[in-house]
């Protein structure tokens, strides 16, 4: 069979994970990653060949909103402002254990059309030799901070 364009393989996971990172220490004071972070390493893909989230999610433990910041990085032992960019944000609940999905951004993937829906996968890539990291916004720890997860696969 001869190569072309439509011949292409589906995307295909090697392993599956579901990471959970607590953010009670895990602070960075606005959104430009701050020389005193310390923000929390969700998902470390360097040295792999990347990942694909498709959840992510907080889970609230307390009656406070928060604000959580997604950064991807080329480093995974501390998030360095020069190495490392803002890609999003989620907002906790204000309900203990209410969970509060982030939205993905669409992806190309070709999907089943049924029904009268425009139907679209939706799912983070994380490409090879970077990490993602959250932050809350914030500059103080505390001891009820939302916990944040991911679950997808690498590649």
């Amino acid at each position: 069979m001869a190569t072309t364009s439509t011949n292409k393989q589906p995307l295909l996971v090697d392993r599956v994970f579901h990471e959970i990172v607590d953010t009670n220490t895990a602070t960075n004071d606005g959104l430009d990653p701050s020389s005193n972070n310390s923000a929390a390493l969700l998902l470390n893909c360097i040295g792999s060949d990347g990942a694909v989230i498709e959840y992510l999610y907080c889970i609230a433990r307390s009656a406070v909103s928060h604000e959580l910041n997604l950064y991807l990085s080329t480093n995974n032992d501390y998030l360095r402002r020069t190495e490392s960019f803002y890609i999003g944000s989620i907002t906790s609940a204000t309900n203990i254990k209410d969970v509060t999905e982030m939205v993905l951004p669409k992806t190309l993937t070709p999907v089943p059309h049924v029904g009268t829906s425009d139907p679209k996968n939706t799912a983070l890539y994380v490409p090879a030799n970077k990490a993602l990291w959250v932050a809350r916004d914030g500059s103080t720890d505390i001891s009820d901070a939302p916990l944040v997860g991911a679950q997808g696969g690498y590649f």
